[in-house]
């Protein structure tokens, strides 16, 4: 179900060549992995990945310098969930792939092929540092033209890089996405409780699947509640390739989804999570992550009542692993930096406020051993900032991609260049 690929592979450019050898000097690399933050040191990079971080790397002859004197260097963020490059605009149903509904797929359903790495929104995010992302399918609210309705579960997500014209998968179908709490009830009639026994009838199915699936292959009639994609998907999840991320907000539904993932031996991801404080002794020692939604940190209905903002450090100091993340902010990638930035203003440190944007959410989805960190052996996902990256007007210098230095151009880039162009005497659409 689960399919990670290795870097090496996925480093070439459109030509066919590898990437160049680059090495960023004299910055402050704060690597967020085991040697921590290094003043004046320098981050060589070959043919797509990290190869050494320090005061006294030795430069081969040829290698591109860029000079980070006075500068931070960090990992590239990585946002963890949403649908960059899987809609265009939010008020258009056909720029929109990432809602799952009808009753064909549901667990099975794979936002992966929808995935367009030309994406608009994909030039917005990397050229403000987000250079990971993952790609989370959503239910929608009441039907669509068709009559069809979204279901509990909403199908499989993936992890891209949002480099060039190389493969942009880092990992497909590495976790099946679930509704409960407010967001289950909206599509399992109305009660929460709906939600959790649609989701129980669905794992039983696919345990039962399981058990008997030659029988099943062979015609004998099973009524399943699911579909074939869905227990297949499932499967995943029950025998551990798979996580389940629950998208869910208050504290009795995430006790709810504990007590699940305990009785099947599922592998479990909050996300939301304004409520995971409350019962984060209980997260801790189920190990399960949450997805902190930073941005909603105050109450703002009944589903988070007991929001605060302290949230995050309350969980850092419970041993909780964290990452900071908001689907609907796919627009607004970028701000996770400001969750952050909010976060140790309230008590978190920075170094684990980088962390949580950067190397645990790449921990989080299993594709740690690659990216996540400034470190040897991983891919060379590396961006210069000219000031702190938590401060809300701190925007990148340079952002490098599997080693490649992307253009720092987007559509909102272009639009602003053009519209501040001096009067030339004609309208705007008429200028070139």
């Amino acid at each position: 179900m689960k399919t990670l690929i290795r870097f090496t592979a996925l480093l070439f450019l459109a030509n066919g060549t590898f990437a160049q050898s680059i090495a960023i000097t004299d910055g402050t690399v704060h690597t967020v992995g085991r040697d921590g933050t290094i003043e004046n040191a320098t981050v060589l990079i070959e043919d797509g990945l990290i190869t050494m971080v320090g005061t006294n790397v030795a430069i081969p002859p040829g290698t591109e310098i860029f000079d980070a004197n006075g500068k931070i260097v960090t990992p590239g963020l990585f946002s963890p969930v949403g649908a960059i490059g899987l809609t265009e605009v939010g008020a258009v149903a056909g720029t929109n792939d990432a809602t799952q509904r009808g009753t064909q797929f549901a667990a099975g359903f794979d936002v992966a092929n929808a995935y367009n790495p030309r994406s608009i929104v994909v030039a917005i995010s990397r050229i403000d540092g987000v250079t990971q992302a993952g790609l989370t399918p959503r239910a929608g609210g009441g039907t669509n033209d068709q009559g069809n309705a979204s279901h509990v579960l909403s199908g499989l997500g993936s992890v891209v890089q949002l480099g060039g014209d190389t493969d942009p998968f880092m990992q497909r179908g590495g976790v099946v996405v679930a509704n409960f709490g407010e967001s289950g009830s909206n599509v399992a009639g109305g009660s929460r409780a709906a939600a959790v026994q649609v989701l129980r009838a669905a794992l039983d199915d696919a345990a039962d699947y399981q058990q008997n699936r030659s029988a099943y292959e062979r015609g004998d009639w099973r009524d399943y509640s699911i579909s074939s994609a869905d227990l297949l998907a499932l499967a995943g999840v029950l025998n551990g390739d798979t996580a389940m991320m629950f998208n869910v907000n208050r504290a009795s539904d995430i006790s709810g989804v504990i007590q699940i993932a305990d009785e099947y031996g599922i592998r479990a991801i909050i996300t939301g999570g304004s409520e995971a404080w409350m019962v984060a002794g209980e997260l801790a020692s189920a190990n399960i992550p949450v997805i902190l939604d930073g941005v909603n940190n105050l109450p703002g209905n009944f589903d988070r009542i007991n929001a605060r903002q302290d949230s995050a450090s309350l969980l850092a100091d419970a041993g909780v692993t964290f990452a900071f993340g908001a689907a609907v902010q796919t627009h607004n990638a970028r701000l996770i930096t400001q969750s952050a930035g909010n976060a140790v203003a309230n008590g978190l440190s920075a170094d684990q406020a980088l962390a949580a944007i950067t190397r645990v959410p790449a921990e989080i989805w299993g594709v740690g051993d690659v990216t996540g960190s400034i470190e040897p052996g991983k891919a060379a996902h590396v961006v210069i900032w000219p000031e702190d990256p938590l401060e809300l007007t701190s925007y990148p210098d340079a952002v490098f991609i599997g080693g490649v230095a992307i253009p720092m151009v987007s559509r909102q880039t272009l639009l602003r260049d053009r519209y501040l162009l001096p009067d030339q005497g004609r309208p705007p659409a008429f200028r070139k």
